[in-house]
């Protein structure tokens, strides 16, 4: 990786994205922060200074795709990093979830990282070099009471992550997933109130910095495929290769996950 190399960051301006702008800021290398969010994303720049620089951008729009990473050109004359890390989760069980939410989240966590790709790996091949970090979750090995289409979607994700490294082994473009377990930001703390949701909150959550610097080293190491915490990423792949296992370790999961919602919920 270049010492200068241009980060791309969907879902920049918050949690994960976030730290993983002020890593890359803080080790000479220089950031697009692009969110839906501009205002944040602006505020975020502000604070990380000169060799930032925020970009509108809706990851369900291809158009808005293709314009981002237009000024992205235009300001930094490169991207060498595509880190396509925009998701979401809206807390409940399927049928309590409205279309809207469903919609909503096929879109962003599946659909965006489709149009990015699709938008991206033409201009990095042109280029000569990039390498792509997708963010996915441990979620995409196994099936989560509560989460049924959040982890639907990441499922998706890792199937077309290493779909298109098969599709692209004659680009000069790398490609790596992360699939980190629950992260402690906002969208975590927005499921506290849920009991439908006590799976997230199983065991310790991760810090936003803890998956900023997978990330980080997935762009200089290129590794094919990171899980975080590592123990935690075998269980439940294991429970999604052998289905039995699923019911009874989700039910200790939900046990342990709501004990901890019980504790967090105290005044």
């Amino acid at each position: 990786m270049r010492s200068d190399a241009v980060f791309f960051i969907t879902g920049g301006a918050h949690g994960i994205g976030a730290a993983t702008a002020e890593l890359a800021i803080a080790r000479g290398k220089r950031v697009a922060v692009c969110d839906v969010d501009h205002e944040a994303a602006e505020r975020l720049c502000e604070r990380l200074g000169a060799t930032s620089h925020a970009i509108h951008l809706d990851v369900r729009d291809p158009e808005s795709w293709q314009q981002s990473l237009d000024r992205a050109w235009q300001h930094f004359g490169a991207v060498d990093v595509l880190v396509n890390n925009a998701g979401l989760i809206h807390s409940g069980r399927l049928a309590e979830q409205s279309l809207e939410q469903i919609h909503h989240m096929i879109n962003v966590n599946l659909l965006g990282v489709i149009l990015g790709l699709r938008a991206a790996l033409p201009r990095l091949a042109q280029q000569g070099h990039g390498h792509v970090v997708n963010v996915a979750s441990l979620a995409s090995f196994a099936p989560l009471k509560g989460q049924v289409l959040y982890a639907a979607t990441k499922h998706a994700v890792r199937a077309l992550h290493h779909g298109v490294v098969l599709e692209s082994e004659d680009l000069p473009v790398g490609f790596s997933l992360i699939c980190p377990g629950a992260v402690d930001t906002g969208m975590l703390q927005h499921q506290i109130p849920h009991d439908s949701n006590a799976v997230s909150f199983a065991g310790r959550p991760l810090t936003p910095e803890q998956v900023a610097e997978a990330i980080y080293r997935a762009a200089e190491r290129h590794p094919v495929e990171v899980l975080l915490p590592r123990f935690q990423g075998h269980a439940l792949r294991l429970a999604g290769a052998l289905p039995f296992l699923a019911r009874p370790l989700a039910r200790m999961a939900e046990r342990q996950g709501l004990r901890a919602l019980a504790r967090l919920r105290q005044p």
